[in-house]
């Protein structure tokens, strides 16, 4: 088992995993994973279709598989990646030469990789399609296609993350650095977080209030000419599996609030199997 160092804190940023092409690395796109049977789903969704989205009534999902470049967690390794890179833009390159599309997610999960498109015409797609497949990636196995009428775009609604505080994109792109080094997520591991207060005294008040619940205070540190410059750090064994992180985080920054606090994040460390 390895067990690789890893912090996040304060920033937010967009994680790609190396196999998106850029038609889709777009400000508008976010990721989060979901707790499935048989481990952890990826989604990659478009937001800015739930606002505008083209009259197009064919749901087409393409996918592939990457076994021999997976992680036990079915994440893609370097090479896996590579490969749904390649297919993916080829996909969309034989959909454009046929018809209007709009991509609106894509999926990741034990080992396979598909990309969402809603398409104006199915009119000889999934034979240009396989064709494709066949000249290009006819060592490939498990491909997968899909083509349905969906004029309600249910299945991106499905997809659509739903109900989500500011926060929530935050945490899932931390997350989803962790799965993208081989972490399941499964196993608990120690968790550090970090609160700033502008007063010392009520830094103190919370930090006996976390002690009581079986949070470890790390270190009180003081940062000069900031807002906040009495900051707390704090740790304990958790589970970091999506809804209880969620759940955490939201919990901390709630009570740290109370104490005129600010939560500013989290850290911990990816755990592999080897």
């Amino acid at each position: 088992m390895k067990v690789l160092s890893y912090i996040f804190r304060g920033c937010f940023f967009v994680l790609l995993i190396g196999c998106y092409s850029s038609s889709y690395a777009q400000s508008d796109w976010v990721n989060y994973l979901v707790e499935k049977e048989k481990g952890v789903m990826s989604i990659h969704v478009d937001l800015s279709l739930n606002i505008s989205k083209p009259l197009y009534k064919k749901l087409l999902i393409v996918g592939t598989n990457y076994k021999k470049d997976c992680f036990k967690n079915g994440f893609p390794k370097e090479k896996g990646s590579e490969k749904l890179y390649r297919f993916s833009d080829s996909v969309a390159t034989t959909i454009n030469k046929s018809t209007k599309y709009k991509l609106a997610g894509v999926l990741t999960y034990k080992c396979y990789g598909f990309d969402v498109y809603y398409v104006k015409d199915t009119l000889d797609l999934r034979k240009n399609i396989n064709d494709m497949i066949g000249r290009s990636f006819e060592s490939e196995t498990d491909n997968y296609i899909l083509i349905q009428d969906d004029n309600k775009w249910t299945y991106y609604y499905n997809i659509f993350p739903t109900n989500w505080p500011n926060d929530f994109f935050i945490n899932h792109e931390y997350l989803m650095n962790l799965v993208s080094q081989g972490d399941d997520l499964t196993q608990e591991r120690t968790v550090h977080h970090w609160i700033n207060f502008k007063k010392e005294k009520r830094r103190l008040k919370y930090a006996d209030k976390l002690k009581k619940i079986g949070f470890t205070i790390d270190s009180l540190n003081f940062k000069n000419k900031t807002p906040y410059p009495f900051e707390l750090q704090i740790s304990r064994k958790e589970s970091v599996e999506p809804e209880s992180i969620n759940h955490l985080t939201k919990s901390l920054k709630a009570s740290a609030l109370s104490y005129f606090g600010k939560y500013d994040g989290w850290s911990t460390e990816a755990i592999v199997e080897d």
